[in-house]
């Protein structure tokens, strides 16, 4: 009969995906001490025995990077035996959606540097970061085409170009702007505001807000957002 081992020791890891002038970013942190020392890793560390493992990824997240945000879900549990040369650890990574204007970052801790770096050209990682990272774009490209958690990376107020161009980035392919801007109407998540903003040459776009309370109604009522 074999027994637990106690030695297991439990962490948390955040994957922040960002969006700014058309590109996606993804948020790490420089390391401080070893191992790994002064290399890029993900945001985290380990879980305090008085805390949930929300709690624990929010707490190193402010942290190590100096940002709080409000959409952090969790994406899976990585348990190689060999992942982390401290010893046996099993991590908990959660990833989490942000406008990256408005967070001035600021690490302290373990961290000695908190910076945003384009999702397409990473630093090299520490650890298995590198895998968790593509992990957590898997499951961001799939579940924007049917729930609308794209609307975290934009601003409270946006024109619908942006809105095309986010998609247009995260799924990393063309969309059919023409359906895309019909299936989105005929949901009817996005309030149309009395402001407009100009963008180069042409007559001013209209802004719009995301409809939260909106989406939730057609939720309960089952209907399916689908992209």
């Amino acid at each position: 009969m074999s027994f637990p081992n106690p030695q297991i020791k439990l962490t948390v890891d955040a994957i922040v995906f960002g969006y700014n002038e058309g590109k996606i970013s993804i948020l790490l942190i420089q390391r401080k001490y070893d191992p790994f020392k002064g290399q890029w890793a993900i945001p985290g560390g380990f879980v305090l025995e008085n805390e949930s493992l929300e709690e624990a990824v929010a707490r190193e997240l402010k942290e190590e990077t100096g940002v709080s945000i409000n959409y952090l879900e969790q994406l899976y549990t990585f348990g190689n035996v060999d992942r982390d040369p401290r010893g046996r650890v099993v991590s908990v990574a959660y990833f989490g959606l942000i406008h990256p204007e408005g967070h001035t970052l600021e690490a302290t801790t373990d961290a000695e540097k908190a910076q945003w770096f384009d999702m397409e050209t990473l630093p090299e990682l520490s650890f298995d970061h590198k895998q968790i990272i593509d992990v957590a774009i898997e499951r961001l490209r799939g579940k924007i085409t049917y729930e609308p958690i794209g609307f975290e990376l934009l601003e409270t107020k946006f024109p619908f170009s942006n809105l095309e161009k986010l998609y247009t980035t995260l799924l990393g392919r063309p969309i059919d702007r023409r359906n895309f801007r019909k299936k989105i109407n005929s949901l009817n998540i996005l309030d149309e505001l009395d402001e407009k903003i100009s963008q180069g040459k042409g007559r001013p776009a209209s802004l719009f807000r995301f409809n939260e309370k909106r989406y939730k109604q057609l939720q309960k009522e089952g209907i399916i957002f689908e992209i």
